[in-house]
């Protein structure tokens, strides 16, 4: 399966303020970019953000209280430019997007969530039929 889901990225870029996104998988590679990131920028940033959700991961029972170890869900990094928000984008894939200190974070956020449904769906393949074989 090969698709080109950078359209869809462009849309968590409609809030105002956010400025770039992409997509990488769990291993650090890319697997689409909003418009305006160039791809050797993408491919170092996919990496490290990749790393950041590894770390963030292993960090997490800094914040148990008791019982079972808690899920990771997103990262955010506070810059004096602006901000990055990180998420799980499914099975293996994670969803990056960028923003001036202005945006609404709150939105944002929901953009993240419904685009990460909707990759969802694009990243999902259906079982495939095989025609050899008979009722």
């Amino acid at each position: 399966m090969n698709y080109d889901l950078s359209w869809m990225l462009d849309s968590a870029l409609e809030v105002p303020e956010a400025q770039h996104a992409i997509l990488v998988s769990a291993d650090g590679l890319l697997m689409a970019r909003s418009k305006d990131v160039g791809r050797d920028h993408a491919d170092t940033v996919a990496a490290a953000m990749s790393g950041m959700q590894s770390l963030s991961r292993t960090v997490a029972d800094f914040c148990r209280s008791s019982g079972n170890r808690p899920h990771w869900r997103q990262t955010l990094v506070e810059f004096d430019h602006g901000w990055v928000f990180l998420i799980s984008a499914g099975e293996g894939a994670y969803l990056a997007v960028s923003a001036s200190p202005d945006v609404d974070m709150a939105e944002i956020s929901f953009r993240m969530q419904q685009l990460v449904g909707q990759l969802g769906k694009a990243l999902t393949a259906p079982p495939r039929e095989r025609a050899d074989i008979q009722p």
